[in-house]
């Protein structure tokens, strides 16, 4: 099923302020809450597309690739989607967006209470990856050795010695969940929700690992290997699920974000899905015509100079520059015809060239009325 526009399911316009966005995705969610329509599937659906929407608008960098790409722009998620399409529940939800609700997300009724662990969430890490044309075209897979938080080995991300190193919470008197009366939308409610001061474990660390001493995480490096689609962009950002920090004493790790920079081509130019490339024409050849070989991404392509090409005139290689990233085709390659004028010059030469000065041929004509060269310029700067 195609994926609606994020500014249709929120309702509201591409320059809505955070605010706007926010106060859009709660009453979105207040009318689908799965506690307010038990047993309706749509409902839980446009709740669960909500909760995506809002996902990707409330962060700055998702709505910017988003605004540029689409939803195309959201697969360089890797394991987890553009969102929730990785496979997030409605807990995940819950845990991720509680906040829009003071903390109470979810206290709507009698079930709507929601106990137990809360899921903590490592933090993000944020790497450049640079590359070619060529890797940009075809796009590529890179290994890149990462810095990061891992889960303890010895104690593995509890952050206790063993076993026997745990007394009950004195918070929550080992329930895990500390109930208390809140305000919502609806009224003054009892809701139960984790303690804090476990986590939702109902226990505390009596003896702390001696190796990660209680954080559950060290610090290490791994080699995370991330395909880059074709057709990404100089400062697109890319988000492999998963692979950012460990959560301290468990949970869920954060995501690796992945700039986009791309290096200088010696002869091509990017602009968009086209290429440009300045052709240094010499004077002979612009009047007589000729065949001349010019840059791709790959090989030299041969092309045919007309006989008069005047400076200034813009040659279409259609299809030959780069992939689009959404898959509608190929940009194209734009040739600049450029005339090449000698500095210097022998005295055989320039007697040749007094001579052809005085013909018609070679006295210029006025440019007036003449709208090509107009169109030409309006054609490259579109």
């Amino acid at each position: 099923m195609e994926k609606r526009d994020y500014y249709e399911v929120l309702g509201v316009e591409k320059n809505a302020t955070t605010d706007q966005i926010k106060k859009a995705y709660r009453k979105a969610a207040i009318q689908f809450h799965p506690d307010k329509n038990p047993g309706n599937p749509e409902a839980e659906d446009k709740f669960k597309e909500a909760a995506e929407a809002y996902d990707v608008l409330s962060n700055s960098d998702k709505k910017s690739r988003y605004d540029q790409f689409g939803h195309s722009g959201m697969q360089g998620n890797q394991g987890g989607g553009g969102g929730f399409s990785g496979g997030f529940n409605m807990d995940d939800i819950f845990d991720r967006f509680g906040d829009i609700f003071g903390g109470h997300f979810g206290g709507f009724g009698g079930g709507g209470g929601r106990g137990g662990q809360r899921v903590n969430r490592g933090s993000d890490l944020r790497v450049k990856v640079r590359l070619n044309l060529k890797e940009v075209a075809e796009g590529t897979q890179k290994k890149l050795k990462i810095s990061k938080l891992i889960s303890c080995d010895k104690c593995n991300g509890s952050g206790a010695k063993d076993s026997n190193s745990y007394s009950t919470c004195t918070t929550c008197k080992g329930n895990g969940s500390v109930t208390q009366v809140v305000n919502t939308f609806f009224g003054r409610q009892q809701v139960s929700q984790p303690c804090s001061t476990c986590n939702g474990t109902g226990k505390s660390i009596t003896h702390k690992c001696d190796k990660c001493t209680g954080n559950g995480v060290v610090k290490a490096e791994e080699v995370v290997e991330i395909r880059i689609p074709k057709g990404v962009d100089e400062g697109m950002q890319l988000s492999v699920s998963g692979k950012g920090n460990a959560a301290k004493n468990g949970g869920v790790n954060g995501d690796l974000l992945v700039l986009i920079e791309m290096l200088p081509h010696a002869d091509l130019m990017r602009d968009g899905n086209d290429l440009l490339y300045n052709l240094s024409l010499n004077v002979a050849d612009a009047i007589l015509g000729a065949s001349i070989e010019v840059p791709s991404i790959e090989n030299k392509i041969k092309i045919k100079i007309e006989p008069g090409t005047q400076a200034g005139r813009v040659l279409r290689l259609r299809g030959k520059g780069l992939p689009d990233i959404n898959g509608y085709g190929s940009g194209d390659i734009l040739v600049i015809v450029d005339l090449f004028v000698p500095k210097k010059i022998s005295k055989e030469e320039k007697k040749v060239l007094e001579g052809l000065s005085e013909s018609e041929n070679f006295k210029p004509t006025s440019s007036k009325g003449d709208t090509n060269i107009f169109d030409r310029v309006r054609s490259f700067f579109r």
